[in-house]
């Protein structure tokens, strides 16, 4: 049986990757700009499947908590490192519509600067770990 992976899925695994690698630098957590990514991690926080996946990927498994803020999104560089230029996925609603402009902002200038309204946690203090079950 093949499973087909979505590129929500490919992206979520990436940026667990990324937040596992700050985490163990003592960085701050990574920012979740995208919508339909954070669509997906919402998905699958409740899955049996989602230690694993978070395990394989982070190292760990990552809780998700709110952490809002705007400005310029610190991990992308350590993304285009390991995998290229962000896909447009990043610049994508949970409704699958791209936003065009600041996608366009990107590949122009290879910054980004979002709004995030969550982000992971290693699950210390109050921080919300998802059950495993």
């Amino acid at each position: 049986m093949t499973t087909t992976i979505t590129a929500e899925r490919r992206e979520l695994g990436r940026f667990l990757v990324i937040a596992g690698q700050r985490f163990e630098n003592g960085e701050n957590a990574p920012e979740m700009f995208s919508r339909a990514v954070d669509a997906e991690w919402h998905r699958m926080l409740g899955s049996p499947e989602y230690a694993a996946f978070c395990t394989d990927n982070a190292g760990a498994v990552l809780g998700h908590r709110e952490m809002s803020g705007t400005g310029p999104i610190g991990w992308v560089a350590a993304y285009e490192e390991a995998y290229g230029p962000l896909p447009e996925i990043w610049f994508t609603d949970d409704k699958g519509v791209l936003d065009e402009a600041a996608f366009a902002r990107y590949k122009e200038t290879g910054t980004v600067v979002a709004e995030w309204d969550c982000g992971p946690t290693t699950g210390d203090g109050d921080d919300v770990v998802p059950g495993t079950t």
